[in-house]
């Protein structure tokens, strides 16, 4: 009773109402391992120190560029972009910067390839930081072309995330092989107690960065691994990811770059300045684009603000790709309130999810989206649509690690792009209407006929979409 009273008292502080309600359920039906697991993983901030680090880096920024939330002229944009480019430069200190050039790679063998011939022309400098990362026989000519960059004298820094990689064939030899290469590497968020090295082990590093000279950068959706993830049980049902990377010139290479140098200080201590351009121009020609940094080292669901905020403002249509979309409830709002309003909205998730609890816990907010008219298609299995957008009416696209979900927001370490462009969208729209046409739409009144048996499990799995 004790703890419960403490519990009630405690838990909901500066906590949404939904994760506190599911701590405090989880705490209230077992008491002893519910309050042990709270200690362990209820807090959604990074270590204090870590936290120093990366708000160090946000004034190193501000400073360098003056603190201009838009660099160059701002003529052309609306008032709603020009309000998002500064929410965005409030959250994660990057600016909104033009003279970009910005390239879509849809295959995710293709773009391991596309990545290894870019870093065997480096000179200075490679900058690694992926989620997962296994060596095997597709992710051999990327992982090879590190070394072979190494041996050349090119400074390569490399940071996989522990807990991430961990456990898929082809980690365990990666770590062996960059340990006897000699280059320099960290593992995200260690969770290696016997060396003093602990967080919450369910933060985790999302992001997926390569940036080669501050010339050329990649980012988007995809790990560094074979697209079945080699797992036996994917390669007996087939499982393949699909995912979507951008190839990327330009000021946001630097900004990427920034996001690099501010993670290997944060994990490391160790500033990387001599391998950074400090000089962010203003172009007003090309591509007009801003990175978005979130993840608890920040003290705001930076992504969940921008989100939330461009659906407010969409005046036209909205297309969201997202493999696990469980939203809170200030996105469902979002959401609804613009449907409500008259803007099309389409939703593309996967038929068949990999991870359980947010597969059937995504498909409890089915019905109440379609009744409130937005569509919802599904991506056929065997294959997982792991790309992660959003594009807004004709000129805003939102790409990158983020998925429209409760993690993604609070949890992980994430980075996408915000992109105001009328070409690059209209690339994006291509690429979403192949996705939908290879999907298939859900009808709302057969949606609502589904088996009771899969709406009790789909509503005991929602009741976890606050922890996960």
């Amino acid at each position: 009773m004790l703890i419960r009273v403490v519990a009630i008292c405690w838990i909901p502080y500066n906590r949404k109402p939904s994760v506190a309600l599911g701590w405090l359920m989880a705490i209230f039906l077992i008491p002893y391992v519910g309050i042990v697991a709270f200690l362990v993983i209820g807090s959604t901030y990074l270590p204090r120190g870590r936290r120093e680090r990366q708000t160090h880096m946000n004034e190193i920024i501000r400073e360098q560029i003056g603190d201009q939330p838009i660099l160059g002229d701002a003529t052309g944009l609306r008032e709603p972009d020009i309000a998002a480019a500064k929410l965005n430069y409030k959250l994660g200190s990057l600016p909104m910067a033009g003279g970009n050039h910005l390239k879509f790679i849809r295959d995710n063998h293709e773009a391991m390839n596309l990545m290894a011939e870019e870093v065997d022309k480096a000179k200075e400098y490679v900058h690694f930081e992926f989620y997962i990362v296994a060596y095997d026989a597709t992710s051999a000519p990327l992982l090879d072309s590190l070394f072979r960059a190494h041996r050349r004298g090119v400074k390569v820094h490399i940071m996989v995330d522990q807990l991430g990689s961990a456990g898929y064939p082809g980690y365990s030899r990666l770590v062996k092989m960059l340990n006897d290469s000699g280059i320099s590497w960290r593992r995200s968020l260690p969770i290696r107690p016997w060396r003093g090295e602990y967080q919450r082990p369910d933060l985790r590093n999302h992001r997926k960065i390569l940036v080669i000279d501050g010339d050329v950068a990649f980012s988007g959706s995809q790990n560094i691994i074979d697209r079945s993830y080699n797992k036996r049980a994917n390669l007996r049902k087939n499982l393949a990811w699909k995912d979507l990377m951008l190839r990327v010139e330009g000021p946001m290479v630097d900004e990427l770059n920034a996001l690099f140098i501010s993670d290997w200080y944060s994990e490391t201590g160790d500033l990387l300045l001599d391998e950074v351009d400090q000089d962010l121009p203003a172009v007003d020609s090309g591509v007009r684009a801003q990175v978005v940094p979130s993840g608890p080292g920040f003290e705001t669901e930076n992504n969940l603000r921008l989100i939330n905020h461009l659906i407010y403002n969409a005046e036209r249509r909205i297309i969201i790709c997202s493999p696990y979309f469980v939203p809170d409830d200030s996105l469902k709002m979002a959401l609804t309130t613009a449907a409500q309003a008259g803007v099309e909205i389409h939703v593309i998730v996967c038929e068949k999810g990999d991870q359980f609890f947010p597969h059937f816990g995504q498909r409890s907010y089915y019905e109440a989206l379609l009744e409130n008219g937005i569509n919802l298609h599904l991506y056929p299995a065997p294959t997982v649509l792991h790309s992660k957008f959003m594009l807004i009416d004709d000129d805003v696209s939102f790409i990158g690690s983020s998925n429209m979900d409760q993690r993604s927001f609070a949890l992980n370490l994430e980075v996408s792009l915000l992109i105001l462009d009328k070409e690059i969208t209209g690339q994006l729209e291509e690429i979403a209407d192949e996705y939908l046409e290879t999907s298939f739409a859900i009808n709302y009144d057969e949606w609502r006929q589904r088996p009771l048996r899969l709406k009790a499990l789909e509503n005991v799995c929602r009741l976890t979409s606050g922890l996960l």
